[in-house]
């Protein structure tokens, strides 16, 4: 084998010669990947230094040709689509129809280029990060279109819909996140107190870190940990199972076989987390309450008894469906984002990182953008 492979090497040659002010170049053997290697630092220096309208290939002398030492011999030729009639001499019974191919193949294959530096290169990024934000945005209200469809579609027949999937979704997106968002809320709630009674003790209020939790707890930060917890950890999972199934084109398979996938794939998820959001945020509050009364009886000597009683008297029942009201369209988002993200992933591993990273990113900014509007909003109804 070695000394076959070495006798192929040898059959491999090249020649640069300058005949009538042009530029022959004599290539013969065998042009393939195993022999070609070491003719690229030459031809590369050729076309470098070298007109490419004065550069002519003689194929005369040439055996075997594949696509590898094809696109090294259109390469020294210089860009463009058409390969004129003079440019290849001699005869042989594929170089010429190869080069033709390989280098119409790569014609639109962006060349290499330096990369740019300066104030001209900083706005061009912020051009393209624009450009890029704004498509993706489109796609995804795109996607949520579609989505809103099917869900018609199934209110309409509601036998489509499939409620096993969706029972399942419900479970791991909504009851085994339970205890995490119960925990995170808990110490969330047990910072605001700390921290107000820390300010308040300084006016003499202290009492007030009662109202201070109350409000925080169930206007916000309930529904917003429960809402970057679910984008997380739910819309991450959504978007690898969705991803994985596309890489190994099970996605295509559901299309033959007559499935939708948003029926089948999407619609369930959505129902689950817009199900499951506002319980999530519901024992997220009783967490970040108790997290903030325990705080409070042992910062301030606050009783629990006392704490409960001027928190049934001082916050209004308001702050609490603010809140609540805000956890379905918070889980409806993300759940979109993941499944749209999921949808989107090609055919390779780091496609599926880059858009499982993109659906978390996403979906915790869109939770925010949407939440800032929610507080317009009710601060123009004067909720």
């Amino acid at each position: 084998m070695a000394r076959h492979a070495q006798e192929q090497e040898e059959l491999a040659g090249l020649s640069i010669e300058a005949e009538d002010g042009l530029c022959v170049v004599r290539p013969r053997g065998d042009w393939t990947v195993e022999q070609i290697g070491r003719f690229d630092r030459p031809l590369r220096k050729l076309a470098r230094d070298e007109d490419a309208a004065s550069i002519v290939i003689d194929v005369s002398a040439l055996d075997r040709l594949d696509t590898a030492g094809a696109y090294l011999l259109g390469r020294t030729l210089g860009p463009g689509r058409e390969l004129e009639e003079s440019r290849v001499r001699g005869e042989h019974r594929t170089a010429r129809r190869l080069i033709e191919e390989t280098r119409e193949a790569f014609q639109d294959c962006p060349s290499t280029q330096e990369a740019r530096r300066g104030p001209v290169a900083v706005f061009a990024s912020i051009g393209q990060a624009l450009e890029s934000f704004v498509l993706d945005a489109v796609d995804t209200f795109d996607f949520f279109g579609r989505t809103v469809a099917t869900a018609g579609r199934t209110l309409v027949q509601p036998w489509r819909l499939r409620w096993t999937a969706t029972v399942s979704v419900m479970e791991t997106a909504g009851v085994n996140a339970l205890p995490i968002v119960a925990v995170l809320a808990f110490f969330i709630g047990a910072v605001v107190a700390y921290m107000g009674a820390d300010l308040l003790q300084t006016f003499g209020v202290s009492v007030f870190t009662v109202e201070l939790v109350g409000v925080a707890v169930l206007r916000e930060f309930g529904v917003l940990i429960t809402a970057i917890m679910l984008a997380g950890r739910s819309d991450s999972a959504f978007t690898a199972s969705i991803g994985s199934m596309k890489m190994q084109q099970e996605i295509d398979a559901m299309r033959v076989l007559g499935l939708d996938p948003f029926e089948v794939l999407v619609l369930p998820r959505v129902i689950a987390c817009v199900l499951m959001a506002p319980l999530l945020t519901f024992a997220a509050m009783l967490a970040g309450l108790f997290g903030g009364m325990v705080v409070s009886w042992g910062v301030l000597d606050i009783s629990p008894n006392f704490f409960i009683d001027r928190l049934q008297s001082s916050i209004s029942w308001e702050h609490f469906f603010v809140g609540i009201s805000k956890a379905p369209v918070f889980g409806m988002i993300i759940a979109v984002i993941g499944c749209h993200q999921g949808m989107k992933v090609g055919g390779d591993v780091e496609s599926l990182g880059e858009r499982t990273t993109a659906s978390v990113v996403h979906a915790i900014f869109a939770v925010i953008v949407v939440d800032a509007l929610f507080a317009m909003l009710y601060l123009e109804l004067g909720i």
